[in-house]
């Protein structure tokens, strides 16, 4: 028989008053797992931007997934897993297009050395489809942000159009870090529902 830690014991309490809906619970744990959950994240992908969005996405995916916990490892492990499974998915894919590949524009692609891929690649501009596709998206997204509740959109909007630290937006609303992590999540998890299979 295995004997529950005191940890194991709070997140117990914790998961419950989750699965009741209290926001508070979930943000409690945001704050008392995300500092452990980037770090392994981080160390797996070894980029600041793509950790905290598989962070987020782990965090997301657990409390959708809180009704499947079953308890047979501590919830810690279950939600440790989670995130090395994403951030497993996450480095695959980026490894399959070749994100870290490069080859430079000078390089010369004829023998006498005055052909060089910057003279042949075609302009960097979006062809028209491509500019229509992409205004199209950011107008639905455009469109869903006004769905949101009030404090969903303000930290949206501050993260992602402002661009500003989780310290910037905590000192800005005046709420704590791990407050400002927990609503992020919550409000992409809200915009990803709003923006249904828009959402990719």
């Amino acid at each position: 028989m295995r004997v529950k830690t005191e940890a194991a014991c709070q997140d117990d309490l914790l998961i419950e008053r989750i699965k009741k809906g209290d926001h508070a619970a979930y943000d409690d744990m945001v704050a008392r797992y995300w500092d452990r959950i980037f770090a392994r994240v981080h160390h797996l992908l070894k980029n600041q931007q793509d950790a905290e969005e598989v962070t987020q996405d782990a965090f997301i995916r657990a409390h959708r997934g809180l009704d499947k916990f079953r308890g047979d490892a501590s919830f810690s492990t279950w939600l440790y897993q989670i995130a090395t499974n994403l951030a497993h998915n996450r480095y695959w894919y980026w490894f399959r297009r070749k994100r870290d590949y490069s080859v430079s524009l000078d390089q010369p692609l004829s023998a006498n050395g005055d052909l060089t891929l910057e003279s042949v690649m075609p302009s960097e501009g979006e062809t028209p489809s491509e500019a229509a596709v992409t205004q199209e998206f950011v107008q639905r997204v455009s469109e869903c942000m006004n769905g949101l509740g009030e404090k969903h959109r303000e930290v949206l909007t501050l993260r992602n159009v402002q661009n500003l630290s989780y310290a910037e937006i905590s000192q800005a609303l005046e709420i704590s870090v791990g407050t400002v992590k927990s609503r992020i999540a919550r409000a992409r998890e809200s915009l990803r529902d709003l923006m249904g299979s828009d959402f990719s």
